[in-house]
């Protein structure tokens, strides 16, 4: 049974082939991955489920944010998901969340959906208030702008 009480997710339809999006979601997260104008910088991906999941978010005004992780799961043109809770090597971390980001073929195009599992309400309240909807909505924009401009 999955009990989705402590998830927060969104998801849109891009116009664009599933191979064109997973292309762009798994492997340029670099040009969408944070809400503009703050950017991402990948610093390790070891795409398998137990590789390093490393990279820096930048604001605008200095702010820098590492997120350090691992892969729970890569599944090549479909899904990956990640977890904060632990690090390389399965170091225990201050858990988050996990991150799950899948695409599926829709019509002529793709459905895009990412989630943030919490392990508490608490964490997820945090996670609303730091303003996950608009936060995340603007990346699906942003993946959505490149991928439709390129199409196939």
């Amino acid at each position: 049974m999955n009990d989705a009480s402590n998830e927060l997710s969104i998801t849109r339809f891009i116009d664009a082939p599933v191979e064109k999006v997973w292309d762009v979601m798994a492997n340029r997260q670099e040009e969408w991955w944070c809400p503009r104008p703050w950017r991402v910088e990948i610093d390790e991906q070891d795409k398998r489920a137990g590789g390093a999941c490393r990279m820096t978010m930048y604001g605008p005004d200095g702010e820098e944010a590492p997120q350090n992780g691992i892969y729970l799961a890569y599944e090549e043109g479909r899904r990956f998901v990640t977890t904060d809770a632990v690090t390389a090597d399965f170091q225990p971390s201050g858990p988050f969340m996990i991150g799950i980001w899948e695409v599926a073929s829709e019509g002529n195009g793709t459905r895009y959906t990412a989630a943030a599992r919490h392990w508490s309400s608490e964490t997820k309240k945090q996670h609303e208030e730091m303003g996950f909807v608009d936060g995340w909505s603007a990346c699906a924009d942003q993946l959505a702008e490149i991928c439709e401009a390129e199409g196939a």
